[in-house]
């Protein structure tokens, strides 16, 4: 037991997709935060660490492992988080954008809030987009090359900015960025609670915002506490 509670919360999920659900449902954050322990993590939330252990216990064996991600070729997970979490992000985005300002302009003045939504959202919209971008265009293509050379005895080149960890540091604080831009999202629409007045399209903003939020979750984690240490670990054993 004292080996798994040395483990973080990233390599516990990383090993086990289902244990994403334990730690959604007593708010520990497993994508941004993954790098805690779980004793370290309820420490800073006041949560008893008792209870978690026990319902990560209690986790249903059974197709858990169904996709277990830390056993992936770099190169097809980083083409796996393209087709599908890049994807969902870029057409997702835009659709949520449009309900957002749509919803502040009709409810904006009895719900004030939603304002703050829409304006969160759209500095949300932008900097992943971005943030997508240099992912697909610099780093994704580095890590690949370094899968390449591994599989041919090679020396991979030196690309201009240096090692892997110099984008992925960026990388990961650009993560953090957004998990704190959601969470404030969260927080201002009241856990994406909408009131009884709420039309179809407010109701149907808070749905997409809620779902965004939580492929991004997966999606951050596939990169940081899969992908990105083990893209400089075989950097590093290249080198």
């Amino acid at each position: 037991m004292q080996k798994e509670k040395a483990r973080t919360i990233g390599q516990i999920v990383a090993d086990n997709y289902q244990a994403a659900k334990v730690f959604g449902r007593f708010d520990i954050d497993f994508c941004c935060g993954g790098d805690r322990t779980v004793d370290e993590a309820c420490q800073e939330t006041n949560i008893d660490p008792n209870e978690v252990w026990q319902a990560l216990k209690e986790l249903e064996t059974v197709g858990a492992r169904k996709d277990n991600y830390t056993e992936w070729s770099l190169d097809f997970l980083i083409d796996y988080i393209i087709k599908n979490h890049h994807k969902f992000s870029r057409q997702k985005l835009p659709e949520i954008g449009q309900y957002a300002k749509k919803v502040a302009g009709v409810h904006g003045n009895l719900h004030p809030e939603l304002k703050d939504i829409y304006y969160e959202f759209t500095m949300l919209h932008g900097e992943i987009i971005n943030h997508l971008d240099k992912e697909e265009e610099l780093l994704f293509p580095y890590v690949k090359r370094l899968v390449e050379a591994d599989k041919n005895g090679e020396q991979p080149d030196t690309p201009d900015f240096g090692k892997a960890a110099n984008p992925i540091s960026m990388m990961e604080h650009e993560h953090d960025q957004s998990g704190a831009a959601m969470k404030e999202i969260r927080e201002l629409s009241d856990d994406f609670t909408p009131p009884e007045d709420a039309c179809t399209t407010y109701r149907l903003l808070f749905e997409n915002l809620e779902a965004f939020e939580k492929d991004l979750h997966k999606h951050v984690h596939l990169e940081n506490n899969i992908l990105f240490p083990k893209a400089i670990e075989l950097e590093q054993s290249l080198n």
